[in-house]
């Protein structure tokens, strides 16, 4: 059916196949879209669908119809250029900063079974792929072991740790997992060639078991997991991404100044020279054969050693 309508007194008059009139303040106005027909709807429910759209813009003016902010945003060029911008803030804020504070206070809350099955199924998988037995005598493996935990923590409060030795595929390296394994490997012990250097290197990584950087890190990289984990108790979807995760995962700056800074306190109070340190990381950082793709606490920077070097 086709029809007129016109607008008289603060009355919609239809005129044609049906006629009738209803208050303008009674009638729905569909909102403005650049590729949909606009509708009048009347209080019983019926509508009425506009072909001539300019012409009914034009009518809507003379009525001091206005439309609704949010129509008025998206038909104006520099609103849409502006919520773009500030869309990519808020997303690049969140990112750098309210991520990494939400998991860090998601790990901290993490049940101890969470984190002891993120790390022994991390364990298991590299031992698979990456790692083998370690060839170092028995002997010298528990030296280090005894003299490490003689060793007092800067700290009230250390991590368990359990020292884990094994031999790399992938070059020299140490790491921390969220069971509190510190795995080292028979490369990098030979590399450094001093007990001194060994203790710094396990104070480094103990330092990121106390600030759960590892735990703190897998759940930003799979944040919609960890907060499902967090929720329902479930940590087969974290878990089950840890292997893909280990792949591409490297600590932050702040993340590895906060373990250095843990290391040299340490080194410090047990009465170790942090010149040690320095050495492993000027070694580590010659070494051509250091090209671990995971947990890429190493090689160490410039500006680490020099740092480490000035600390008081």
């Amino acid at each position: 059916m086709a029809v007129s309508l016109t607008v008289d007194d603060g009355l919609a008059i239809l005129s044609g196949d049906v006629q009738r009139r209803c208050p303008l303040a009674d009638l729905h106005v569909s909102e403005r879209l650049s590729n949909a027909s606009r509708k009048v709807t009347f209080p019983d429910g019926a509508y009425l669908e506009i072909l001539d759209t300019a012409a009914f813009n034009a009518l809507l003016a003379t009525t001091g119809h206005d439309d609704s902010l949010v129509v008025q945003l998206q038909q104006s060029g520099r609103a849409i250029i502006a919520a773009v911008v500030l869309t990519t803030t808020l997303l690049t804020l969140g990112y750098l900063y309210a991520l990494p504070a939400l998991s860090e206070v998601v790990a901290k809350a993490l049940p101890e079974k969470v984190e002891r099955a993120i790390g022994t199924e991390t364990l298991n998988f590299l031992d698979a792929r990456m790692l083998a037995p370690s060839e170092l005598p028995s002997e010298r493996q528990q030296a280090i072991v005894n003299r490490f935990r003689s060793l007092t923590s800067p700290q009230d409060t250390t991590p368990g740790y359990t020292i884990v030795f094994r031999k790399s595929k992938i070059g020299p390296n140490a790491f921390a997992l969220p069971s509190g394994h510190i795995v080292l490997t028979d490369e990098i012990v030979k590399l450094v060639d001093s007990d001194d250097a060994v203790m710094g290197i396990l104070s480094h990584e103990l330092g990121h078991l106390h600030e759960r950087h590892l735990t703190r890190r897998i759940l930003q990289s799979s944040a919609i997991g960890a907060v499902a984990t967090v929720m329902y108790g479930d940590v087969s979807s974290v878990v089950a991404n840890i292997p893909t995760l280990m792949l591409d995962l490297k600590y932050s700056r702040d993340a590895e100044t906060e373990a250095d800074d843990f290391a040299i306190t340490m080194l410090k109070q047990n009465g170790i020279s942090r010149s040690a340190l320095i050495r492993t990381f000027e070694k580590l950082d010659k070494d051509s054969s250091n090209r671990a793709p995971y947990l890429s606490s190493h090689p160490p920077t410039s500006d680490r050693i020099e740092r480490i070097r000035s600390a008081r």
